[in-house]
């Protein structure tokens, strides 16, 4: 692990985003005619778009969705509804364009890049890139995920595979996964990560019952324990989690305690899309968040290169109730909130027909300059 610290250690006065250019496309919304921030957070957001790519000509029609495939060994525990042959069935469909993220990706104009990063198969799936770091995780119950190599290759598999997309003139970049028990992994690392009671964070994934939603806060709790991640022993339902936040604080916003963390109770799929984030900002690329899993992992690239969420825009809200509390960590809203839960980035990839819109009145829209009337003025409230 010293090695991927040391690597980040060179980063850390990175600037993903030019505040001039934020400014200069605020100015340029300002001038067409239209009240002052009448778009709302879509103004912002194509600004920080054009920030990070470093022109106020705004143009994300070459786009693409990163999704990364990889089997979680915590599937043992009993925590999901389906079994693990499911990774490898979906990663198939979309090796064949046929998933739900393909069909939406068509409408949405974007190019889809499946990713085996660790499923549990021999070789990879047809049409889907074969990146697989191992044959799944271990289950962290028992003892870490996976090694610190294999962390290691698996960030890098997604900064790389970013500068790929970059070089082939790709301007933006939604994340999205296919995993059976990545929801389970998910939860574990926002607890760990945001010092919260497991309660808070776990949802019922792909459809668990009562008494599975139960099992599976119970294993995320043991497994805490097991790994000293964070002091969970006397919190439970409805009691205050004050006492985790407590503790060590500062050390979980450290980048070595969130490699730790990545390496005990991640997956590969969370590792590999944090390796996205992370490249989006050393290649200057927009990232588009899309649910829960895709959320934890933006939250671990910020933990790892603090400056990383300038490139990052929140798609939607995730059923899954840890995604609020990283997003306020993150200090990002998300555009679309319908209770979604079906991952594959297509939460991610539904935003982009909405900035579509948003864009072409942004470069074709009539100007004040044009009308004989004044524009808006911006008074301080």
């Amino acid at each position: 692990m010293d090695t991927i610290i040391k690597q980040f250690n060179k980063l850390e006065n990175i600037k993903p985003a030019d505040e001039q250019i934020y400014k200069k496309v605020l100015d340029r919304w300002d001038g067409i005619a239209k009240p002052i921030r009448g778009l709302g957070r879509f103004e912002e957001i194509t600004a920080r778009i054009g920030a990070v790519l470093r022109t106020d000509d705004v143009d994300i029609r070459r786009r693409a969705a990163i999704v990364m495939c990889a089997d979680n060994g915590i599937v043992k525990e009993g925590v999901t509804q389906s079994g693990q042959e499911v990774t490898a069935a979906v990663a198939g469909w979309m090796g064949r364009m046929e998933s739900s993220v393909c069909r939406m990706a068509e409408i949405a104009g974007a190019d889809i890049i499946p990713v085996d990063i660790g499923i549990n198969m021999e070789g990879s799936p047809e049409g889907v890139i074969n990146r697989k770091v191992r044959k799944g995780t271990d289950s962290f119950l028992t003892g870490p995920a996976m090694s610190d190599d294999d962390l290691e290759q698996a960030i890098n598999t997604g900064i790389d595979l970013v500068r790929d997309c970059k070089n082939k003139g790709y301007t933006v970049v939604a994340t999205g996964e296919m995993g059976i028990g990545n929801t389970t992994t998910s939860s574990a690392v926002c607890a760990a990560l945001l010092g919260l009671d497991p309660v808070k964070v776990t949802g019922r994934g792909a459809g668990l019952d009562n008494a599975g939603l139960q099992r599976k806060i119970g294993v995320i709790k043991r497994t805490l324990i097991l790994h000293d991640l964070i002091n969970i022993r006397n919190v439970s339902a409805g009691e205050p989690d004050d006492g985790i936040r407590d503790k060590g604080a500062g050390l979980k916003e450290t980048r070595e305690y969130t490699l730790r963390v990545l390496r005990t109770v991640g997956g590969l799929d969370i590792a590999g899309l944090t390796g996205v984030f992370l490249g989006g900002a050393l290649y200057n690329i927009p990232v588009i968040i899309d649910g829960f899993i895709s959320a934890v992992s933006a939250l671990a690239a910020e933990r790892i290169l603090p400056g990383t969420r300038e490139v990052m825009t929140a798609s939607h809200l995730g059923r899954e109730g840890g995604m609020k509390y990283i997003l306020d960590e993150l200090k990002l809203k998300a555009v679309i909130d319908a209770d979604m839960a079906l991952g594959e980035g297509t939460g991610a990839v539904m935003l982009f027909p909405l900035l579509d819109a948003v864009l072409a009145l942004y470069h074709s829209g009539l100007r004040f300059e044009d009308t004989g009337v004044d524009r808006y003025e911006h008074f301080e409230n």
